[in-house]
């Protein structure tokens, strides 16, 4: 099986790939160890996430190596589907600047919250680390725990 570096850089691949075909920008991403999140831009009137979710999770499937699909059902072999994927996924148009700011922090926050690393710079597979090199948060943010994630946020 693949350690978790390999197979985000496959996930990378198929970002790019789909990016390189439809227009997205990543605004934040963590990736965990069962599940990631993301908040993207897209463009103006170009807002089908969903085929972009997708053609994502088809080009991950297709690079993935087969010890590490899991055994997939009779209604997902009839639909031609791996077991790598949930079929589903939570959707949030964000409404303004602060809603915009606390899915960020969600996002950046997750490992903390999985118990996966004490705060979010001890992380590594997050756009964090690229805000922080920004100026958008400082290096120790979050380290405390006292972070402005209202609740429901991710539960969308």
């Amino acid at each position: 099986m693949f350690h978790q570096a390999e197979m985000v850089d496959l996930l990378r691949l198929a970002f790019r790939t789909v990016k390189a075909r439809l227009s997205l920008t990543i605004e934040a991403i963590v990736v965990l160890l069962d599940h990631l999140h993301c908040v993207w831009m897209l463009p103006e009137g170009h807002a089908d996430f969903s085929k972009r979710w997708r053609l994502i999770k088809s080009e991950f499937s297709r690079c993935c190596p087969d010890a590490d699909k899991r055994q997939c059902s009779a209604s997902r072999l009839s639909e031609g589907e791996q077991a790598i994927w949930q079929r589903w996924f939570w959707e949030h148009q964000i409404r303004d600047e602060r809603d915009f700011a606390r899915h960020v922090d969600y996002v950046h926050y997750n490992p903390v919250r999985h118990g996966l690393a004490m705060a979010p710079k001890d992380w590594v597979y997050s756009s964090f680390h690229r805000d922080v090199r920004k100026g958008d948060y400082s290096l120790d943010w979050g380290a405390d725990g006292k972070i402005g994630c209202a609740d429901g946020i991710g539960n969308e």
